[in-house]
């Protein structure tokens, strides 16, 4: 802990001296709210920096009743607290993206695999555009998965991702991404991803026990690209002039996973306390997800689809099955939007056996686009066969 806290004071103590001592040498870009804490760019043009932090606080109420008694929990949290910076150096075609996880929640799951440490980093990575339209990724950050992972926690339409993204997701990891986009037409936009990982996720120190991960993803835009990236935030804050749609599928294929979910969960195969992998009799496998989604927006309406499937060679420890994830919205002219979202998760693995249908409503009021919005939402979970719950969440999210 106090190691934490001296490096949080540390990049803090490191910010406003880089500000102070860069403000008259550099250009300083004054940015509006949301845009970042500072903004610079070096007087011969090769480096820029620019720093942004955020915060969300939540707050949740559940409720169950079980044998005729109800019983009510909550808690109040700091669920995201982040520090990012970005930027270009040497030559804007070489950018690089550091982001800092300061929250418990953005901490937490440090084990032997990390050395015990907490997870603060959650991007560290560099992207070359070495020609035309292609860019080559080096470092961690998020695999070109499933949209709804792909879109930031700070950008979401309600208060938090869906079950289908908890159990599906490959989030992110440390690797190389190829990424290239091309036009069929004057409008019809097609971008490829590919990726090879690590296989096991974020931040893991010690060397694999089972091999790496393949990810590909294809995006088809029929209609041209979204007004400010939109096919990458919740809800139609843009209000589109014309209708967009992105149609897209992706792939992931990890040989001999070691983690229940893929590149995900626990481990289903042991480290001693030197970092050295166990024979404890579980055998890896290889595992395979797919993903196919969709995101549509036009004049204040979006709807976004998803779909997930997980199989594995052995399913003794591994949970597989398939999800589906709907949510559609309208954003009112005073910035007031209501959504909703059906999400079913079917687990029908040896390791998990489970059926879910959840049904949220929720309702946000944006006073600064994503960047300063009051969210809340209610949820009913139907699980098959167990006590069904109710809940309800109300969110800050703030970004400077």
């Amino acid at each position: 802990m106090i190691i934490k806290k001296r490096l949080i004071f540390a990049v803090v103590l490191f910010a406003i001296s880089f500000a102070n001592a860069q403000t008259e040498n550099n250009y300083i870009s004054k940015g509006k709210f949301g845009k970042g804490i500072f903004n610079f760019v070096g007087k011969d043009s090769t480096w820029s920096i620019k720093m942004a932090a955020r915060m969300q606080m939540l707050s949740t109420f559940n409720f169950e009743n079980e044998n005729g008694l109800r019983n009510m929990s909550s808690s109040a949290l700091l669920r995201r607290s982040r520090l990012k910076f970005d930027g270009f150096a040497y030559t804007p075609k070489l950018k690089y993206k550091l982001e800092l996880g300061l929250s418990n929640n953005d901490l937490s799951g440090g084990d032997i695999t990390s050395k015990n440490a907490n997870r603060l980093i959650l991007d560290a990575v560099v992207m070359w555009n070495f020609a035309g339209n292609f860019e080559l990724w080096y470092g961690q950050t998020k695999l070109p998965g499933n949209i709804e992972r792909v879109i930031s926690s700070g950008n979401l339409q309600l208060v938090d991702r869906s079950r289908l993204n908890k159990e599906f997701t490959i989030d992110r990891e440390f690797g190389l991404q190829l990424r290239h986009h091309f036009n069929l037409t004057k409008t019809f936009v097609v971008r490829e991803k590919l990726a090879i990982s690590q296989g096991e996720a974020r931040n893991i120190t010690v060397a694999n026990k089972g091999g790496h991960q393949y990810t590909g993803r294809l995006e088809l835009l029929p209609l041209g690209l979204f007004e400010s990236k939109g096919d990458y935030s919740g809800g139609d804050l843009k209000r589109e002039k014309s209708p967009k749609l992105m149609l897209s599928a992706g792939y992931s294929y990890i040989e001999d996973a070691v983690r229940k979910r893929g590149n995900q969960g626990d481990y289903f195969i042991d480290l001693d306390e030197d970092g050295k992998w166990l024979s404890t009799g579980a055998i890896a496998t290889d595992v395979k997800t797919t993903f196919i989604d969709a995101m549509y927006k036009y004049n204040g309406f979006s709807f976004m689809g998803e779909y997930a499937k997980r199989t594995a060679n052995d399913e003794t420890n591994v949970r597989v099955g398939d999800g589906l994830n709907l949510s559609a919205g309208y954003l009112f002219k005073s910035n007031w939007e209501i959504a909703g979202r059906f999400t079913n998760v079917s687990l029908d693995g040896v390791a998990k056996v489970e059926e879910r249908n959840e049904y949220t409503i929720g309702i946000s009021r944006y006073v600064v686009g994503h960047k300063l919005k009051i969210q809340a939402d209610a949820s009913y979970i139907d699980i098959i066969g167990k006590t069904n719950t109710a809940g309800v969440r109300f969110q800050v999210d703030i970004h400077l």
